[in-house]
């Protein structure tokens, strides 16, 4: 969570300076478009992650309290094998993604391409891992905590 708020302050002193260049300068700098893209996909996966971790997905909660007890373990469970399956399709094309355009430069930051992908990936693998520690909580009929307390 603290990346991504860092994440989330960077892109904003980013933005601002691209409209303090614009505006009163007159004079844009060419970078700050690209890195606020890619600031962006940092964020948006990092707090996708965390929104799994900390169980903000949207959930089928309407639903599931209809049911009784025994049987809202068994579909939190299925809905954190495919949110785990999800996280596992999001790092692995992620990945393929980044590793087919890594010889390409980003106008402008003179980075490779790979850069805008790694996000994804980064986040298919935090999702698998926060997807694990909540389906193991439910074997063991715990809660997990939020990263905010």
């Amino acid at each position: 969570m603290i990346l991504a708020i860092s994440g989330l302050l960077t892109l904003v002193a980013v933005v601002f300076y691209q409209v303090f260049g614009r505006y009163v300068l007159n004079d844009s700098p060419s970078w700050t478009e690209n890195l606020a893209i890619v600031l962006i996909l940092y964020v948006t996966m990092i707090g996708a992650a965390v929104g799994v971790r900390d169980a903000g997905h949207i959930a089928l909660d309407s639903l599931t309290v209809l049911l009784p007890q025994s049987m809202q373990r068994y579909v939190e469970l299925v809905i954190y094998i495919a949110i785990c399956l999800f996280g596992a399709a999001m790092a692995y094309n992620g990945w393929v993604l980044g590793w087919s355009v890594a010889p390409y430069l980003m106008p402008n930051l003179h980075v490779t391409e790979a850069v805008r992908y790694i996000p994804l990936a980064v986040s298919g693998v935090l999702i698998i891992m926060f997807s694990i520690e909540h389906i193991l909580a439910i074997f063991r009929k715990a809660e997990v905590v939020p990263s905010w307390h």
